[in-house]
């Protein structure tokens, strides 16, 4: 069980499901990724094997109980055969040591809780990593879409041209070289639409590799999307946030506190260290090795015994050939190790929160000018039309404000959604990304959605 999103990852597939056919939402896309990503699943059994660690260091300060037996025949040899005897005999022993004082090993224990709550850190990353994963794949979908959407509106207005173009050549209003014109930004239009077709095929097919799914249709954002500052609008605080709840930079201080008590472990090397330690035994008198050698394994001499001590056991390390000096030496400089990736860390996040604080802003301002920019070159089209009718304008004016109306539909609808992905990069970077924020853009879906009659803004 994930802490950080609450969900079970379960076993994944390595094929895709290509027998499924179905629509997608960007809830449903998360949730079956998330079932299905294998990086996801590599990470979470990393960590549980990474959970391990703690059991084993705590199996150092508890007792520790061994059993056994052993079991030999002894031959002695005398240069009178007669006098060679052989004796055999069966001992039981216990064990039990109990640890006293072992400041090594409660520091080792320390540096394994550390570790796996730097593990657990890392796994939320992933799962976090994921929804954005999931989202661009969705939304880059959507891209490719209305991009496919533009280029046929564009096919289509281009053809309307060139036979327009035609007609005014037959009817004597035009050159051929209108014709040409508009012949030759038809064929470059179908070219494009070709290359846009591919790229949707391709958004699709990275859908199915993260999802392990076929999908045939998608819902679609809604232009009613609200295009919003970030709250609050300032950049600091952002990068407050960010210091304080990265999950990356959390998972880099777990780090460096796992280096910390790792470094106290091999400095304790040089303590002493005391056990609590008792035995017991249990056999006959021979295999414990009492009877008299001359007349061992004779009848009269075997007799069950046994023997139990209880004690404290203290070890002062004087010297074990540098190993203990050079094992403080390298965990020193693991520690200045980690201490420098979390900086590293911490600048890359200051970084990362500002530039997606400004391209949020930047794609607000985006948005705003490009959907005038539908306007304003919607209506040049119509005044180059015009002119084209009255013969102050010829079919080249027409064609390069066609192109123009339809590059900056596409350059509005890229705006839209880089401003749906930089903001969800702003809260993965400030540590704030969730589920709940999927969940919120897919009140604005629809799952009527139609690429070639929802590309554009209503009343554009």
């Amino acid at each position: 069980m994930c802490t950080y999103c609450g969900l079970r990852i379960e076993p994944f597939s390595f094929f895709f499901d290509r027998s499924s056919s179905d629509h997608a939402d960007l809830i449903g896309v998360y949730q079956s990724a998330f079932k299905n990503d294998a990086q996801l699943a590599a990470a979470r059994h990393a960590y549980l094997a990474q959970r391990e660690a703690v059991p084993q260091a705590r199996s150092g300060l508890l007792p520790n109980l061994t059993a056994g037996a052993t079991s030999e025949t002894v031959r002695l040899e005398r240069d009178e055969p007669s006098l060679s005897r052989e004796r055999s005999g069966t001992t039981f022993r216990a064990n039990l040591s109990q640890p006293l004082f072992r400041v090594d090993r409660w520091f080792q224990l320390k540096a394994a809780e550390s570790s796996v709550a730097q593990a657990e850190l890392e796994l939320s990353v992933k799962v976090q990593s994921l929804a954005l994963t999931a989202a661009e794949a969705y939304f880059e979908t959507l891209r490719q879409l209305d991009a496919l959407a533009a280029v046929q509106a564009e096919e289509a207005a281009l053809l309307h041209q060139r036979d327009q173009a035609q007609g005014r050549l037959e009817d004597g209003a035009s050159s051929i070289t209108d014709v040409y014109d508009a012949q030759a930004a038809y064929d470059n239009v179908q070219a494009n639409r070709q290359v846009v077709q591919r790229k949707v095929d391709d958004a699709y097919e990275a859908l199915g590799r993260l999802t392990n799914r076929s999908y045939s249709t998608i819902s679609g954002i809604g232009h009613q999307l609200p295009v919003e500052s970030p709250i609050p609008n300032e950049a600091q605080s952002w990068v407050d946030t960010a210091v304080r709840q990265n999950l990356q930079f959390q998972a880099s201080e777990q780090a460096e506190q796992a280096a910390a008590q790792t470094l106290k472990q091999h400095k304790a090397g040089h303590l002493p260290t005391i056990d609590a330690v008792a035995s017991y035994r249990k056999g006959d008198n021979d295999s414990f090795g009492y009877s008299n050698p001359t007349d061992f394994g004779r009848n009269g001499y075997r007799d069950d015994v046994s023997q139990s001590s209880i004690g404290i056991e203290l070890n002062i390390p004087i010297y074990s050939g540098g190993m203990t000096r050079s094992k403080v030496k390298e965990s020193a400089e693991r520690l200045l190790e980690s201490q420098d990736q979390k900086e590293d860390r911490r600048r890359e996040i200051v970084l990362n929160t500002r530039n997606a604080f400004r391209s949020v802003n930047t794609d607000i301002a985006q948005i705003a000018s490009r959907r005038q920019g539908i306007v304003s070159a919607r209506k040049s089209v119509e005044a180059n039309q015009v002119g084209v009718d009255i013969g102050s304008r010829n079919i080249a004016d027409v064609l390069t404000a066609q192109r123009q109306l339809y590059a900056v539909v596409r350059d509005y609808n890229n705006a839209r959604y880089d401003y749906i992905i930089d903001n969800l990069k702003l809260k993965q970077a400030a540590g704030t990304l969730s589920v709940d924020d999927l969940k919120s853009l897919s009140v604005y879906l629809k799952q009527d959605y139609v690429p070639e009659r929802d590309f554009l803004p209503p009343g554009v």
